[in-house]
């Protein structure tokens, strides 16, 4: 019995010696290269970082910090049609109704300024850019995080981003790789500035599939491997389900996947609702992470709140919400309040949410 306790008490010296040493290791990580430099997955110290909402709850509380990280770059990539622009402009709007100013680069040249007024964009505040070739689009960028006048700056997308050489050249010619080096020093150059103008870039990307890949997925990103070095936010988004109200397709579901994340523990999965007429649904993303915090009961099809029925089906209880604004942000101040999750004024003041509704206090 002696042995075996002199034993445990060594192996306890040697642990808490190899704790003290971890601690100044991670002392040292942080002065030399910051806070945050080296953290554990369980997300308990996670960097307090500015950050614009997305407009989509879960996305923000998956995110870690509230929203996009300011003064970093952030792609966001996924199949056609699965949200990525929708994502970005409500990003956009977000940012404006904080007070802060945006820019699209539309290298694809195909944004609806129809569609982005839809989403609560200012279209009359918005600058927009639709440049000849990628050189062009990346000095724009430059210039504009330059200027520290902005706070969003958005470029869709890179697969539209043609090196001039490609754009003078003949069809057929091969290009190796000017893609990627253009990429690769046009990051170089922006990453600095982002920082001190605390800009976001969000770069939007598309996938293509690699040939001859036998095992582990064939699906990579266009213009090379810099952005995904120099990204410090990088977010896989699908579409996972049609929404149909009848017979009549009304929007659709998204799955979406953090690949990266420099700010908070990264590889979190999380889905929203996407509305065609009006974008992200701020009620619909409320009463997901309601019924799992057990805030909004579901008992088969009918969602309810307290004593009072919200109605039968999701969409009948996102309406409720919708006719109900006060009950929305008494949720939302809970589910916030719950998962940590900052709210972001319009002056920049990152305060913590409370909840303070008796109604939705009791459920």
């Amino acid at each position: 019995m002696t042995g075996t306790t002199g034993k445990n008490t060594d192996n306890k010296k040697i642990q808490a010696e190899k704790e003290k040493a971890l601690e100044q290791a991670i002392l040292q990580l942080e002065k030399q290269f910051g806070k945050g430099a080296v953290m554990k997955l369980n997300g308990e110290n996670i960097q307090q970082i500015p950050a614009i909402p997305t407009g989509a709850l879960p996305l923000d509380i998956a995110l870690g910090i509230g929203g996009l990280p300011r003064g970093r770059v952030v792609e966001i990539y996924g199949p056609e049609s699965s949200g990525k622009t929708t994502l970005t402009l409500s990003v956009i709007a977000q940012a404006q109704k904080l007070g802060g100013k945006a820019a699209f680069i539309d290298a694809e040249h195909a944004l609806d300024p129809s569609y982005a007024k839809k989403l609560g964009v200012q279209v009359e505040e918005l600058l927009v850019s639709q440049p000849d070739s990628g050189e062009q689009a990346l000095e724009i960028a430059e210039a504009l995080v330059r200027s520290n006048a902005l706070d969003v700056i958005v470029i869709d997308s890179v697969a539209a981003l043609v090196p001039k050489a490609e754009i003078e050249g003949d069809m057929g010619d091969a290009h190796m790789g000017l893609q990627a080096r253009l990429m690769s020093q046009a990051l170089r150059k922006l990453t600095g500035a982002i920082h001190k103008t605390n800009t976001i870039l969000i770069f939007i990307n598309q996938i293509r599939m690699k040939i001859g890949v036998m095992f582990g997925s064939p699906e990579t990103t266009t213009g090379g491997n810099a952005l995904k070095f120099y990204s410090s936010v990088r977010l896989d988004i699908r579409r996972i389900e049609s929404m149909m109200k009848g017979d009549e397709p009304i929007g659709a579901r998204v799955r979406v996947k953090i690949v990266k994340n420099k700010v908070a523990p990264p590889f979190r999965k999380t889905a929203f609702d996407i509305l065609f007429n009006s974008g992200i649904s701020r009620e619909a993303c409320i009463l997901d992470e309601a019924v799992k915090l057990n805030l909004v009961k579901k008992s088969g099809t009918w969602y309810s709140i307290g004593e009072e029925k919200m109605g039968q089906g999701k969409e009948n209880a996102r309406q409720f919400l919708v006719e109900n604004p006060h009950l929305a942000d008494q949720l939302e101040a809970k589910i916030r309040e719950h998962h940590k999750v900052p709210i972001i004024t319009a002056n920049g003041i990152v305060q913590p949410a409370k909840a303070t509704d008796k109604k939705t206090a009791k459920v």
